[in-house]
């Protein structure tokens, strides 16, 4: 008589409908565990990712996609959240300087994966990915190793897991030490589908009765998701056609 098959462990995964979070999906998934995927409202310019990130969801089938709902636009500073504020735009990556942009939100990662953490908690997980990545990036002070450290060993005295000495929280950042083009080329390898996502800040819309919107081709986000694909040789496939 065959044994009954093991049950797969499950991990929380931050999708934000970007081209990082679906290659960290895809390496979540590749790695055997069933995911609960969490995305977030958070009063951003644009909702056009949540869409990106509800078809990512459901094309890897993951056990359950929870949207949260967070209105950091009440606290501004910060170009994704206050239309005040102009996203920079650039013509090369060149351009990008070296100071943190205006396109740094608060504390948001620190929130998101508060809530990630939430949701590990009552949905029996122990890992939790994130697509943070400290190579090619924008400069944000939470995307760094020592950040996400941090973040796992207070994780591991605020959880009851954690008190009651069970198996502790683990904070996977697969993508934290790859270039852009190292994250594409490993994302290829696991079959994700880069068309269906969206890394700019600031989208434009198509003119189409659907409301569907273009990358802006300029801010910081489009100029280093064009390098990784020109430096595997291939243009980016969200702008076919």
């Amino acid at each position: 008589m065959d044994s009954p098959a093991s049950t797969p462990p499950s991990a929380v995964v931050l999708l934000s409908g970007g081209l990082d979070s679906a290659t960290c999906l895809a390496i979540a998934k590749a790695e055997g565990f069933s995911v609960h995927a969490i995305s977030f409202r958070y009063g951003q310019r644009h909702l056009e990712e949540l869409r990106r990130a509800s078809r990512l969801a459901k094309q890897a089938g993951v056990v359950s996609h929870r949207v949260i709902d967070i209105d950091l636009g009440q606290l501004g500073g910060s170009a994704l959240t206050d239309e005040t504020i102009g996203v920079p735009k650039a013509d090369s990556v060149d351009q990008i300087g070296d100071e943190i942009p205006v396109t740094y939100v608060p504390a948001r990662n620190t929130i998101f994966l508060s809530y990630a953490l939430a949701v590990a908690e009552t949905t029996g997980s122990h890992d939790l990915f994130i697509g943070v990545n400290a190579l090619d990036y924008s400069g944000y002070p939470d995307c760094r190793p020592e950040f996400i450290e941090a973040f796992e060993a207070m994780a591991r005295l605020a959880t009851k897991d954690g008190v009651e000495g069970n198996q502790p929280l683990t904070i996977h950042t697969p993508l934290i030490d790859l270039t852009k083009a190292q994250i594409i080329a490993r994302g290829l390898e696991l079959g994700v589908d880069y068309s269906l996502t969206l890394s700019c800040y600031d989208p434009v819309p198509e003119g189409g009765a659907d409301g569907a919107v273009k990358p802006c081709g300029r801010c910081d986000a489009c100029l280093l998701r064009d390098k990784g694909f020109r430096e595997n040789g291939m243009s980016d496939p969200s702008l076919a056609g």
